[in-house]
């Protein structure tokens, strides 16, 4: 059994029916836990569609929510502080993402792998949008 936390564009994707639904339905037959975060959460809500508001409830309830506490913040903020040193810029919500990913010993699934170089995250990527 792994653990999978799920970044908002494979929630997206997921929710529209498009390819990570299927990809999710497979991961649940094999006994994987699926996980979310608040910060996906709210990214969800924030774009949701009307009519798709009873689809994201029932999504939501599918899934675990990983704790965004101390422990995560700091590794959070660590890597934005580190990455910045060397010039590249990450998102405050990618490495809240992360760190929740990390926090509950998960492996963070994306359609944008790119968007999460830190070392000691495990990433699988998803493509989405196809």
């Amino acid at each position: 059994m792994a653990r999978l936390l799920l970044d908002t564009t494979v929630l997206i994707d997921a929710l529209r029916g498009r390819p990570a639904a299927d990809r999710l339905r497979s991961a649940r037959r094999r006994g994987d836990e699926s996980w979310t975060c608040a910060v996906s959460v709210e990214e969800l809500w924030r774009g949701v569609l009307p009519r798709e508001q009873p689809a994201l409830r029932r999504l939501l309830r599918g899934l675990r929510c990983a704790p965004l506490g101390i422990s995560e913040g700091e590794q959070a903020g660590t890597w934005r502080r580190d990455f910045a040193s060397r010039g590249t810029t990450l998102h405050q919500a990618d490495c809240l993402i992360a760190a929740a990913a990390v926090g509950v010993g998960s492996t963070l699934v994306t359609g944008n792998p790119k968007d999460f170089p830190m070392r000691g995250l495990d990433v699988e990527h998803w493509p989405v949008g196809v």
